[in-house]
């Protein structure tokens, strides 16, 4: 089996990566990335030398680079999880994210149903998408797997988008497909311009903590490994055109999170008690804020048997342990070119 996973040198795509890359042996793993500010071949170093894992670095939006890649290598199925992902970053530059979350994975469908239309048999199109299409809930509920999409951001739009191309290509050319829509992932490898990372990284270097609005804004918290196991699950036993919501059962608002994250860094760091807790600092409120999202994974964990491994306080310990080991992986991704992002975006 020659598998394709795209954004593999990302965040959660390296733990998909790896999970499959460790655990498929027999398994042909091409990871295709572009290696933009959230690429980082660092986060794979331990898989190098393996005997089934191919790095190739492209670009998904190149369509001729992607049809000869597909016809050289055939690949028999796509994890596809390369995106632009920053709601902050989208509202600066929206074009950027139509470009790579819509045309990318528009390319992408149509090299793999140009390879095998004729012959779907044990061919697979993976598409990883995000609960933001979802929109924003109240105070009550969850998103389930037929809620209805209401993005509010570009971001949001673009893979609402992309979800809708890929649906679209099952029911046009029988492309067979699964979706699955996470909440908000941490853990290890996790680039410093999201909450939890970028929290743990102004808490070491004594810099402020910049808290959105009122800091109520509630997210569903999922540990990335998790998140590759519940992919690894889905792909191999989940059924066709179907969708699967994979969160974390773990709702947390903004500040009590930011609140917990700094009680444990004060202890890790040998800090007295509320020393990091001073650097919060409440920040201009982001435009189309959604107020809650919450995912409802009960179909994944009824049909496949998938739940969380880990209690947020266990998770979230292991991720600041993480950084804490490999302060030179921070160093490195956050200069340069990020530092002067991060001063622009948080003023």
């Amino acid at each position: 089996m020659n598998i394709l996973i795209t954004g593999g040198a990302g965040f959660i795509g390296s733990h998909v990566v790896r999970q499959f890359v460790t655990k498929y042996p027999n398994y042909n793993i091409f990871n295709l990335d572009a290696l933009t500010y959230a690429g980082n071949l660092e986060n794979l170093k331990d898989l190098e030398q393996a005997q089934n894992y191919v790095f190739i670095k492209g670009d998904i939006t190149d369509e001729k680079f992607i049809n000869k890649l597909f016809k050289g290598h055939r690949f028999s199925s796509v994890i596809h999880l390369a995106a632009e992902s920053h709601v902050d970053r989208s509202i600066k530059d929206p074009l950027a994210f139509a470009k790579t979350n819509v045309l990318g994975t528009m390319v992408l469908l149509n090299a793999f149903k140009n390879l095998w239309q004729d012959n779907w048999q044990g061919k697979r199109f993976y598409h990883v998408s995000t609960d933001e299409v979802y929109g924003s809930l109240g105070k009550t509920g969850l998103f389930t797997e037929t809620t209805a999409y209401d993005p509010n951001s570009p971001y949001s739009a673009s893979k609402a988008s992309s979800d809708h191309f890929v649906r679209a290509y099952g029911e046009t050319y029988g492309m067979p497909y699964v979706i699955s829509n996470c909440s908000n992932n941490y853990g290890p490898n996790h680039f410093p311009e999201k909450l939890i990372p970028l929290f743990i990284n102004n808490i070491i270097n004594n810099k402020p903590l910049p808290v959105y609005g009122n800091g109520l804004f509630t997210r569903d918290w999922l540990y990335v490994k998790d998140h590759a196991v519940a992919i690894d699950l889905a792909f191999h036993k989940g059924k066709n055109h179907e969708t699967y919501n994979i969160g974390g059962f773990n709702e947390w608002t903004n500040i009590s999170l930011v609140k917990l994250l700094c009680k444990l860094m004060d202890d890790k760091l040998q800090r007295p008690t509320g020393t990091s807790e001073g650097l919060i600092t409440y920040v201009k409120d982001r435009p189309g804020h959604d107020l809650r999202y919450a995912i409802d994974a009960t179909k994944i964990r009824k049909d496949l048997g998938w739940e969380p491994s880990l209690k947020f306080e266990e998770g979230l310990e292991i991720t600041i342990d993480w950084y804490l080991k490999n302060t030179e992986w921070l160093k490195n991704v956050t200069s340069g070119a990020y530092q002067q992002y991060y001063k622009k975006q948080y003023n």
